[in-house]
């Protein structure tokens, strides 16, 4: 005998400025950019117990994170692979592209909200920063960020977006993000006291539409969401124009092979960190992604 089952909606939440804004980029990103990747497992070992010991010694090192640690590294492999920092413009109608390589290495990096939920903040110029100034950085972003009303800067952001579609003459992209607003009542307002409260906060101590725009890579930690599980991403997708996003899995100990001075191999359990380089293949190849390994 058959019989229906009737689902009960437990809640309905509809997508917010955020969401709305991300899964517009990503769906296009998806659809347009042909995604290529695959995932590097360095063993880390000596380099993570290093990295434990300097912390025990050294109590300018106490507040240094993992996160920032390994933002500092990958953006010393960035250095070392710039095609990775690039952006990407192609016409499959003319068949004509370009690649723009940047100097500048504005990271995009996703943080988990207090709230819940994620966002990505916009680290400006890593390539300059030492290791001490890149975690102060992250954890300047981080004290403005509880002074911001995020949807604030993110509609600002997503305007400015639709501008620039609108003066390309994208009316196929600007027109149904109008509707989509319109319909949903999506536009952040403050009122009264709240505006005027709002507004007195410094703007060296909230976040700007500068701070959440788009960089010129992504760097996502998931290894940080969910600490002591080791979960290696297998695929993500680039934010247009960007080229490339870098995800950090969880590390894991498991047997490892070592070579001894004498040349000779035995297993010990050895620390692996998994990091999936995923790129746009109009581009650039799996080749080009050998510098960043190898540094």
């Amino acid at each position: 005998m058959l019989f229906q089952q009737t689902n009960q909606i437990k809640k309905v939440e509809k997508f917010g400025v955020r969401r709305s804004l991300l899964a517009y980029v990503l769906s296009e990103s998806w659809k347009r950019s042909p995604h290529a990747g695959g995932n590097y497992e360095p063993d880390v070992t000596e380099f993570w117990n290093a990295y434990q010991a300097l912390r025990k010694k050294d109590p300018k090192w106490a507040d240094i994170t993992a996160n920032s640690l390994l933002l500092y590294v990958i953006t010393q492999g960035i250095i070392a692979c710039p095609i990775l920092n690039s952006h990407v413009s192609h016409s499959p109608k003319l068949a004509t592209g370009k690649v723009k390589q940047f100097s500048n290495i504005d990271i995009n990096m996703p943080m988990v909200l207090p709230t819940g939920g994620m966002m990505a903040a916009h680290l400006h110029n890593c390539e300059s920063k030492n290791l001490r100034q890149l975690a102060d950085a992250v954890q300047d972003f981080r004290r403005r960020l509880d002074n911001t009303i995020l949807d604030r800067p993110m509609f600002s952001a997503a305007m400015d977006d639709t501008m620039q579609h609108t003066v390309r003459g994208r009316l196929d992209i600007v027109l149904p993000r109008l509707i989509g607003t319109a319909a949903t009542g999506k536009i952040p307002i403050l009122l009264g006291k709240a505006r005027k409260a709002y507004h007195a906060i410094p703007k060296r101590d909230r976040l700007s539409k500068r701070d959440i725009d788009a960089g010129t890579i992504t760097v996502s930690n998931w290894g940080s969401v969910y600490k002591g599980a080791y979960a290696p991403p297998s695929i993500a997708v680039f934010t247009p124009p960007q080229v490339c996003f870098i995800a950090i899995g969880g590390m894991t100990e498991r047997p490892g092979v070592v070579t001894k001075p004498d040349g000779s191999k035995t297993i010990e359990p050895r620390k692996f960190i998994s990091f999936l380089i995923m790129f746009d293949h109009r581009a650039l190849d799996y080749a080009d992604t050998v510098p960043f390994m190898r540094r």
